[in-house]
């Protein structure tokens, strides 16, 4: 029995996209894809990126930052980098599905707090649609 298809989602800190796209992949499709994240330059997950995966019921406060270098040797049948950045300075994955959708930094985002939450919001549902296109068949 082949087990499930593995995918990556890589960002530079690991802190807000690519930890939003594995939580919400993982919600969506964890029955059909093993599902992993990490930063080529890891720092902290992001308290906003977690309480806007709290509203819709994914639970993200033990995710932690991974380094893209935990990963080096482990085939996967999808790596997503999720930022320009990521794009850039990924290490080659050798035969895979390397996709490329750039989303917009929620971290960057300026303003009350209800004015960045509201970024993290869009951004999240940003990755939520591209997701069921890219993957929910």
């Amino acid at each position: 029995m082949r087990s499930k298809p593995k995918v990556l989602f890589l960002c530079t800190q690991n802190s807000a996209r690519s930890q939003m796209a594995e939580a919400l992949m993982r919600h969506m499709y964890g029955d059909r894809f093993d599902v992993f994240s990490a930063g080529t330059n890891p720092g902290v997950v992001n308290p906003y990126a977690i309480r806007a995966m709290q509203e819709l019921g994914v639970d993200m406060s033990s995710h932690r930052s991974k380094s893209v270098d935990e990963f080096m040797g482990q085939d996967f049948d999808y790596v997503v980098t999720v930022c320009d950045n990521a794009r850039k300075n990924c290490p080659f994955f050798p035969g895979k599905n390397v996709i490329h959708r750039a989303f917009r930094d929620p971290a960057a985002a300026k303003g009350t707090k209800e004015e960045v939450m509201a970024v993290f919001r869009q951004i999240r549902d940003e990755i939520q649609s591209w997701l069921k296109e890219q993957f929910g068949q």
